[in-house]
């Protein structure tokens, strides 16, 4: 059942995507970015969207960030080069003289949004064809394939839920689902490690029975892991401010799929992946003299 509801979160996410999008941050779309804070009391929101419109930029995003006087201006991509980009910051400043400072200036062209958008993909592509190689080496091929679903798993739900949040998809994005890729292999190699223990030692086992045991030995290991990561992460999300915010929501919940799939979907597809189930006569045996030996829960 956990593993059919894994696979059924993995297809809703793809429709998501595909149907929805993604909001794509600065970094991908190409344009400015300006962080301001007023000088005298909170920002007049009204009053500063006022005053862009006046200049003419385009489609332009006004909103608060962080305190009530910080604000966050996004204005879209300009026809032209650099030099186009550029002059959009300097209308900005020439429009509220020193009233505000400027804490934040970004610009990206439409050049270096399309860089970063096939370097981010890039990234995660090699990133999984990597454990692919190290866990093939480390284990074996249905190991491989396995923990790549899992992270596939990690990775495209947590893309589902920046399409149905509609948060911003920009390059801490990448950073968080790279992490969330790094983590779950993490919690992946520890079940099988077990799995190729107890594969040598009881070799009549049948193989659901010791992904069973297996599972149950390391799980107190993995949630507690996942609970102080999630403590850590939460106080991020809470203190840490509007800039890493995206960044820490996308990692909690990358966090908590990435536990939910290393035990319903890295050990259980092994069984559909390894034809080698069958035991002999003294598999049961075998898998009494395993919990007496190490424990059901054991960690």
């Amino acid at each position: 059942a956990g593993f059919i509801g894994a696979m059924v979160a993995a297809l809703v996410s793809i429709a998501l995507f595909v149907a929805i999008g993604l909001n794509y941050g600065i970094d991908f779309e190409g344009g400015t970015l300006i962080e301001i804070q007023t000088v005298d009391g909170p920002a007049d929101i009204a009053e500063i969207r006022s005053r862009l419109n006046e200049l003419q930029l385009g489609e332009v995003q006004v909103q608060e960030f962080g305190a009530p006087n910080d604000v966050l201006i996004r204005v879209v991509r300009q026809e032209g080069g650099e030099e186009e980009q550029q002059e959009i910051v300097s209308r900005v400043q020439d429009a509220f003289g020193d009233e505000v400072e400027y804490r934040r200036i970004e610009v990206v062209g439409p050049r270096v949004s399309g860089e970063l958008a096939q370097n981010g993909t890039l990234g995660v592509l090699l990133a999984l064809i990597g454990i692919m190689v190290y866990v093939w080496f480390r284990f074996e091929w249905q190991y491989a394939l396995g923990a790549v679903i899992a992270t596939l798993h990690d990775v495209v739900l947590t893309v589902g839920l920046f399409a149905v949040m509609q948060l911003e998809f920009n390059l801490s994005s990448i950073a968080a689902i790279l992490t969330i890729i790094g983590y779950s292999l993490n919690d992946t190699v520890v079940i099988y490690d077990r799995i190729r223990e107890m594969r040598r030692k009881y070799k009549r086992m049948h193989l659901v029975t010791m992904l069973d045991l297996a599972i149950n030995q390391t799980l107190t290991r993995t949630t507690m892991t996942s609970v102080t990561t999630l403590i850590a992460l939460m106080a991020l999300y809470l203190f840490g401010g509007e800039v890493i915010r995206s960044f820490t929501f996308a990692m909690l919940f990358g966090v908590f799929v990435g536990t939910y799939s290393t035990i319903f979907i890295a050990a259980p597809i092994l069984i559909f992946l390894d034809p080698q189930l069958a035991g002999d006569s003294g598999a049961e045996e075998d898998a009494k003299d395993a919990e007496e030996t190490v424990g059901p829960a054991k960690a």
